[in-house]
C-alpha cells in the first residue's frame, strides 16, 4: 500500500485483543439467544451476536462460537439448534444467557419443539435449524444451519454496538 493510502490506517496488533474487539464492536448487530439439547439431555442456551443470513435458496444462516466455549461439544454434536432474535425489551434475557449457570432455563418461559430443542417464548423470531455444517474460523467455529421451521412477530430489535445494548430507531430523514 502506498504512503498516501496508509494515512490514518493502523496495523492490527494481534497482541492487543481488546483493540480488535473495540474495532469490530463498531459494527452494530442484532442480539440472539441460540439453544439446543445436549447429548446428555441438558437444555443448552447462549447469547450470540455473531449471526447472519447466508442464503435464501436453500434458507441458510450462520453463526460462530468460541472454541473455548463450554457448550461447543453440545452444539457440534446437535442435529438441530434454534436461533432466537431478541426484541429491545429482552436485554435482561440476553444478559441471563450470556452468563454461566447450571440450568439457564429455570424461570425462563420456554417450550420444546419436536426435535427437543428449547424454544424461548415471546421473542421477535425463532428459527429452528438443521445443523448442516461447521467450518474452522480462527479461534471460533462457524455453524451453518438450514431453517426448517420459524415463527415471528412484530417489534423493535435489541441491538449491540460498542459494547452496549442499544435501541434501533428509524432514521429521521427517511421516516414517513
Amino acid at each position: 500500500m502506498n504512503t498516501s493510502m496508509q494515512q490514518g490506517l493502523k496495523a492490527i496488533d494481534p497482541e492487543n485483543p481488546r483493540e480488535i474487539r473495540n474495532l469490530l464492536g463498531q459494527f452494530a448487530t442484532g442480539v440472539t439467544v441460540i439453544t439446543t439439547r445436549g447429548q446428555d439431555g441438558r437444555k443448552i442456551g447462549m447469547t450470540a451476536n455473531s449471526f447472519s443470513s447466508l442464503s435464501l435458496d436453500p434458507p441458510l444462516i450462520l453463526w460462530s462460537l468460541s472454541k473455548t466455549a463450554p457448550s461447543l461439544p453440545d452444539f457440534t454434536q446437535a442435529a438441530y439448534f434454534a436461533i432466537h432474535m431478541l426484541a429491545q425489551e429482552h436485554h435482561v434475557l440476553s444478559g441471563h444467557f450470556a452468563r454461566g449457570a447450571e440450568d439457564k432455563f429455570v424461570g425462563i418461559a420456554h417450550r420444546e419443539c419436536e426435535y427437543g430443542v428449547p424454544l424461548l417464548d415471546d421473542v421477535l423470531a425463532t428459527l429452528v435449524c438443521k445443523n448442516v455444517n461447521q467450518y474452522e474460523g480462527g479461534d471460533h467455529l462457524i455453524f451453518i444451519g438450514q431453517i426448517e421451521h420459524y415463527q415471528q412477530r412484530m417489534g423493535e430489535p435489541l441491538v449491540f454496538h460498542a459494547g452496549q445494548y442499544r435501541i434501533a430507531a428509524a432514521h429521521p430523514e427517511l421516516s414517513v
